[in-house]
Formats: structure tokens, C-alpha cells, sequence
């Protein structure tokens, strides 16, 4: 069964550009590395210039594991930690097939 996951991020004012620069590097490497992730994609609220989406979807739960034990991913967390304006909001999904 597919996994879904949407990550809201808040970011702090004057971190966008730093945020936005380190997380497409981490979408490349989760995309060139990671062939049971389908979609990883950063998106930014039209409302809110400090919040953003990540809308990810897997092809199933093992994916998801493999996707939080990588290197890239674990070394990316002192980078998000020095951006982010509160904790993440992480909301798991499952596909309708």
C-alpha cells in the first residue's frame, strides 16, 4: 500500500533561501537514491511566505523506513534544526488504491 506523508514546516524570517537551498539538495539525493519513493517535493504556501509542504508519497512502509535510516536525510536534521520555527507538523497518509 502507498504512504503518504505532508510535512508543514514553519521557517524562520530570513532562513527561506537557506531552507529552500539544503532541502532541494536533499530532494535530489532522496531522488536519485531512493527508488521506492514516487514523489518528494517542497512546496510553499501562497498565504504564508514562512510556511512550507513537503508532500512525499512511498510505495510502501518498508520505503518510508529506508528514507529516515539514510545518511542524507539524518545528516540534514542540524540543518533543518537551524531553520525551522517549531516542530514540524507530520501528518502519515494511506493510499486508495
Amino acid at each position: 500500500m502507498t504512504i503518504g506523508i505532508v510535512a508543514t514546516m514553519k521557517i524562520q524570517e530570513g532562513k527561506n533561501a537557506e531552507f529552500e537551498a539544503f532541502f532541494t539538495e536533499l530532494a535530489k539525493q532522496v531522488r536519485a537514491n531512493e527508488p521506492g519513493n514516487i514523489a518528494y517535493q517542497l512546496t510553499k504556501s501562497r498565504k504564508d511566505p514562512q510556511e512550507y509542504k513537503v508532500l512525499e508519497l512511498y510505495k510502501d512502509q518498508e520505503a518510508v523506513t529506508v528514507h529516515g535510516q539514510t545518511e542524507y536525510f539524518k545528516a540534514a536534521g542540524p540543518k533543518f534544526a537551524g531553520v525551522l520555527a517549531g516542530r514540524p507538523d507530520v501528518e502519515l497518509l494511506d493510499g486508495v488504491d
